[in-house]
């Protein structure tokens, strides 16, 4: 095992509980730098945000555009602040669309779907892709909080670590400090398994932190206290033998942590079972308020009875603020809709006034 190295005991966003005032001036600077805007093919994050195309109308399928919840008169240039999004009063209702954000026409047809709209949209960036600055307004124009899965394919998480990607991250940052809309990150997700090139095969524990710590700090310097840190492990069940504290960058470093975990044919029957070792495991280290990054229910029999166990274990989790349904086909069918009586009573549960709000005014 690798031990964790040692935290700082406050970190530059927080200390003193100065979270936006710290960042002013970087924020300042900040805005006479450009967004980066380029990267690989993929539409989702290479559309520079002078040609992005506006969402098609979706008949009323998302919420009317409203201006960023900024002070007003002197203090407009301030940074975003996130402090209400962290503990919310109501849970997180989020999903994981096709196409989102370089459209979001598919977000139209799942909130008739499910009766309500998602309020966290996920999408996923690769290391290396250019800030999209018009998809995350888009998203939070529609009155959900953009979701950044960033997923460092290539280089390696030594490489990161090491600072070799220090000048794209900061073009990240600096880009994500000048939009000044709130967003959550996570960085190599589900970092506790093997299927992924930054996974446990592949990096070590001890370059994970440094890494995520190499970039939370230039995120900070560059005035970028408008993110959300999301350190999401997988559920333990596949790994139970890979400890996940030696992966933890340190509660000065992260807001929420998440896990990703799906209801399948032959997996754990309840959320107790699926989520509750991971859960108890985080408590020893981190009292940070849990989110469901990933989640799903596998077509079959046991499908509705995934569903009541789902939001019945959110439900007696004051500590855990929400989940994201990934209602994507990949490796299996993980669209809500696909069954009728399955989506029905998944719109009757997210139906419950506890979930979802409008981040813009929480």
């Amino acid at each position: 095992m690798i031990a964790v190295p040692a935290v700082p005991a406050v970190s530059a966003r927080r200390r003193a509980g100065l979270r936006r005032p710290l960042a002013v001036l970087a924020l300042l600077t900040a805005t006479l730098l450009p967004a980066t805007a380029c990267g690989p093919a993929d539409p989702g994050f290479a559309v520079p945000e002078a040609a992005a195309p506006q969402p098609a109308a979706t008949g009323g399928a998302t919420a009317a555009p409203a201006p960023a919840r900024k002070p007003a008169g002197p203090a407009a240039d301030l940074p975003y602040d996130v402090t209400p999004l962290l503990k919310p009063q109501r849970k997180y209702l989020g999903a994981a669309l096709p196409d989102v954000p370089a459209k979001m026409d598919a977000l139209g047809g799942y909130t008739t779907a499910i009766g309500k709209q998602p309020n966290v949209l996920e999408y996923y960036a690769g290391w290396g892709d250019g800030f999209d600055t018009a998809g995350v307004r888009r998203i939070y124009d529609a009155g959900a909080l953009p979701y950044m899965a960033w997923e460092p394919h290539s280089p390696s998480m030594a490489a990161i670590a090491a600072g070799e990607t220090d000048d794209y991250v900061k073009s990240v940052a600096k880009a994500a400090a000048k939009l000044n809309l709130p967003i959550a990150i996570s960085i190599a997700h589900e970092m506790n398994g093997d299927w992924y090139p930054w996974g446990r095969q592949a990096a070590s524990a001890e370059d994970f932190v440094t890494a995520w710590r190499r970039v939370h700090d230039i995120f900070d310097r560059a005035g970028a206290t408008n993110v959300i840190w999301v350190w999401s492990p997988n559920i333990t069940d596949p790994a139970p033998n890979t400890r996940l504290a030696p992966y933890y960058p340190g509660d000065t470093y992260v807001d929420w942590a998440g896990m990703t975990g799906y209801f399948t044919l032959t997996g754990p029957k309840t959320f107790d079972a699926l989520y509750g070792p991971t859960m108890a495991e985080i408590r020893t280290f981190s009292q940070k308020p849990f989110f469901i990054s990933e989640t799903a229910s596998q077509q079959g029999k046991r499908q509705r009875a995934d569903i009541d166990q789902l939001f019945s274990g959110i439900e007696a989790h004051d500590d855990l603020v929400g989940f994201v349904w990934f209602n994507i086909v990949k490796r299996a069918d993980w669209r809500i809709e696909i069954t009728p009586q399955t989506l029905a009573d998944y719109k009757q549960r997210a139906s419950d006034p506890r979930y979802g709000f409008d981040i813009r005014n929480p």
